[in-house]
This record gives structure tokens, sequence and C-alpha cells, in this order.
């Protein structure tokens, strides 16, 4: 399993994850992701995508569950999850979570973590807020040594943004873990049932 983890993209990541909701063919997919503007966190083309089935299916995370034909359109092939990948997006999503030196990462991994159970993901962005914290009092004390130094102000604004960052960012965590200390927030892959615009938008989607 820890080798599957390893190879995943974080376009693999979120093919599996689709497939979590429901079977799905590529091109359903696409649509999907762009729909939801998916585009913010990740590369999507349909080379990139269609590559990326073929090796999580390779991979032995997905198969085929058949192939159709509507009307005058090319043959469609339905893919479904497997356990290994049900598997490999919760460990994933999990290893990602916590880091803080792969943003681009803990993007697709927090828009996932709604696959995650409450308890799993406190304890997983506690342990996050644990090394925000710990980086941002290294740039808090550098600046405030730098500017006791006499450094130039011109050669510490990206240290200056940096730390600025790191600040919003605990804010905002810690807004977040209230909410989830406090219920006032569903989570969990059961906590919310299909919405009308869910199956308008997959039902567009298969289009």
């Amino acid at each position: 399993m820890k080798d599957a983890v390893d190879r995943l993209t974080p376009m693999g990541v979120m093919v599996l994850a689709l497939l979590r909701e429901a079977d799905m063919h590529p091109y359903e997919m696409v649509r999907l992701m762009r729909a939801r503007h998916d585009d913010r966190l990740i590369t999507i083309t349909n080379g990139t995508l269609y590559h990326t089935v073929a090796r999580l299916q390779k991979a032995g995370l997905i198969d085929e569950l058949g192939t159709d034909r509507d009307g005058n359109r090319p043959e469609r092939t339905t893919y479904t999850l497997m356990g290994a990948g049900r598997d490999a997006v919760i460990a994933w999503v999990r290893r990602e979570l916590p880091r803080v030196d792969r943003p681009a990462e803990f993007r697709v991994a927090l828009a996932e973590a709604h696959n995650l159970e409450r308890d799993d993901l406190r304890e997983l962005l506690h342990e996050r807020r644990t090394a925000l914290f710990a980086d941002h009092r290294t740039h808090d004390d550098g600046l405030h040594s730098s500017r006791a130094k006499g450094v130039p102000e011109q050669v510490m604004v990206e240290i200056e943004r940096q730390e600025a960052l790191l600040e919003a960012e605990l804010r905002w965590l810690d807004s977040l873990l209230a909410r989830l200390d406090a219920d006032s927030i569903p989570w969990g892959p059961s906590a919310f049932s299909p919405s009308d615009r869910y199956l308008a938008q997959r039902k567009a989607a298969q289009q």
C-alpha cells in the first residue's frame, strides 16, 4: 500500500475520490472536475486524466466495469473503485494534511478531507497546527532579530510575507478546529446526502 500511495499524483487522488462517489467514465470525471473548478488545484487536460486512469488501473486501484455506447457517441468505459484504491485515497490525504512543506498537495488533501471521519481529521489538523506554529515562530523571531541588527527592510519582504501567511493560516485553522470541536459543521463521508444540485451536476456531466 505504501508504494501505491507514494506513486499517487494529485490528479490520481482526485480521480480515486471521484470514484468513491460513484462509478464513472473518464469523460464524466473531466466534466465534473471542471464544473467544480478543480482546475484551481491541478491542471486538468483530457490527456492527463486518461493517462492517470490507465496508471490507476495498472496499479490495481481501479478497474473497468463495462463499456457502452450512446447513439453516435464514442464508446465510453466506466471504471469502479477497488478496495485498494479506496484505502489509498485515505492514506494519501492522511499523509499530506499535517505536512507544511508541500502546499500544492495540501490543498488537494484539504479538498478531499471530507473523506475522513471527524476525529481523524481533527487529530491530523492539530498535528499540522503544531508544525505551523513552530514555522511561524521561526519566521517571527527571525524578523525581530534581523530588525534589531539593522538589516535593511527591502531584503526581508519575502520573510515578512511568509510570516503573515503563516499567521493567517493559523487563525483560519484555529477557527476550523473550533467548529469541528463544537460539532457545528457536518463532517465525514456519511455526513450529507446527495442534494438536488449535486444530482443535477452529475447528470449534466454524463451527457
